[in-house]
C-alpha cells in the first residue's frame, strides 16, 4: 500500500515509518520544512510539501494514497483550542478525500480522554464530549458516512529514545525544582506504551481495521505516577516529595491536569482482534535508560 503519514518526521511518526517501509508499504510523508523532506527521503519515503493548516495539501496527500495515518497535531496549550480545530478540520478534509471507496483512515487520540465505565477504560468506552480535541467525533462522524475511519488512542506515555513528550516535561520540571514529584499518594495510574510497539499497531490496524472501530495503544494498563516519580528521581538523584492537589498547579503547571488523572485503560480487545503483543521494555525499565535525561528541558506531549 501507499501510506500517507501525517506527523511523519515526528517521534511516533518516524518508528511508524520505518514499520510501514519495513513491511514492504510505501510511505508517502507530509513534510512543511526542508528539513523534513530530507529526513522523509533520508529513510525511504517519498514527500509531500504541506502542512495541517493546508487544507489542499492533505487532500492531494490523501488523493494519491491507498490509505491515510494522521499522527500529526499542532502541540500548543497556550492556544489548544484552536489547534484542536485545525485538527478536525484536517480530519475532515482527509475523510473527504476517501469518500467512496474502502481506503483506511486511521486518527489518534489519547486514552486519558475516554469516559472510563469500569476499572479499566476500554475500546468500547466513549470519548469525552467535554475536552475540546474532536478527533475521535470527527472520525466517527465520517465513519456513519461510509469511509474507514478508526480511531488509535495511544497511552499518555508513548515512550523509547527519542522521547519528548509527558514523561520528559516531568523530567524537566524535577531537573528545575530540584525535587521529583507526584500529586497526592501517587496511586494515580498512567497507561504506557513504547513507541515500537505503537507503530507496529498502526500497521496492524491499517491493514486489518475495522471502520467505526476504537483501538487502544496499551502495552502496561497503568504505571503508578508515584513509581513515574520515583524513577524521575533516581534518574536525577533529586529527592522524591508529594505535592498535594492545590500545590500541583503552582509545581506542574499545566501538566498537572494531566499528571493528576487516575486513567488505567486495556487494550485486550485490541490485542484480540488485531494479533498485537507488545513486546519493548516498560516505561519503568525505560526510564533507566540515559537518553531520557539529557535533553528534557523543552519537552512537549505528541499527544493527550
Amino acid at each position: 500500500m501507499r501510506v500517507f503519514v501525517t506527523g511523519a518526521t515526528g517521534f511516533i511518526g518516524t518508528a511508524i515509518a520505518r514499520e510501514l517501509i519495513d513491511a514492504g508499504h510505501q510511505v508517502l510523508g507530509l513534510a512543511r520544512s526542508d528539513a523534513a523532506a530530507k529526513s522523509l527521503l533520508a529513510a525511504g519515503a517519498e514527500v509531500h510539501r504541506g502542512s495541517l493548516e493546508d487544507l489542499e495539501s492533505l487532500r492531494g496527500g490523501a488523493a494519491v494514497a491507498d490509505g491515510v495515518i494522521h499522527t500529526a497535531f499542532i502541540h500548543d496549550f497556550s492556544n489548544y483550542g484552536p489547534a484542536a480545530e485545525a485538527d478536525r478540520h484536517a480530519i475532515e478534509t482527509l475523510g473527504d478525500a476517501l469518500v467512496g471507496s474502502d481506503r483506511p483512515l486511521i486518527v489518534t487520540s489519547g486514552t486519558l480522554l475516554v469516559q472510563r465505565q469500569a476499572s479499566l477504560a476500554t475500546e468500547e468506552d466513549a470519548h469525552n464530549p467535554n475536552f475540546p480535541r474532536k478527533s475521535e467525533a470527527v472520525a466517527l462522524a465520517l465513519a456513519a458516512r461510509g469511509i474507514r475511519a478508526s480511531v488509535l488512542r495511544l497511552s499518555p506515555s508513548v515512550h523509547g529514545n527519542g522521547d519528548h513528550g509527558f514523561v520528559p516535561r516531568l523530567i524537566g520540571i524535577a531537573r528545575e525544582k530540584g525535587v521529583s514529584a507526584f500529586i497526592g499518594d501517587g496511586l494515580n495510574r498512567w497507561p504506557a506504551v513504547p513507541r515500537l510497539d505503537a507503530a507496529r499497531l498502526y500497521r496492524l490496524v491499517l491493514e486489518k481495521g475495522t471502520g467505526g472501530a476504537s483501538y487502544h495503544g496499551v502495552a502496561e494498563e497503568g504505571v503508578p505516577t508515584r513509581e513515574i516519580a520515583e524513577a524521575i528521581g533516581r534518574g536525577l538523584n533529586v529527592p522524591v516529595v508529594s505535592k498535594s492537589s492545590e500545590e500541583a498547579a503552582d509545581h506542574f503547571g499545566w501538566i498537572a491536569r494531566f499528571f493528576g488523572i487516575d486513567g488505567p485503560a486495556s487494550s485486550a480487545q485490541t490485542q484480540d482482534r488485531l494479533g498485537w503483543r507488545p513486546v519493548q521494555p516498560g516505561l519503568i525499565a525505560d526510564l533507566r535508560a540515559e537518553h531520557y535525561f539529557e535533553h528534557a528541558a523543552d519537552a512537549v506531549p505528541l499527544h493527550s
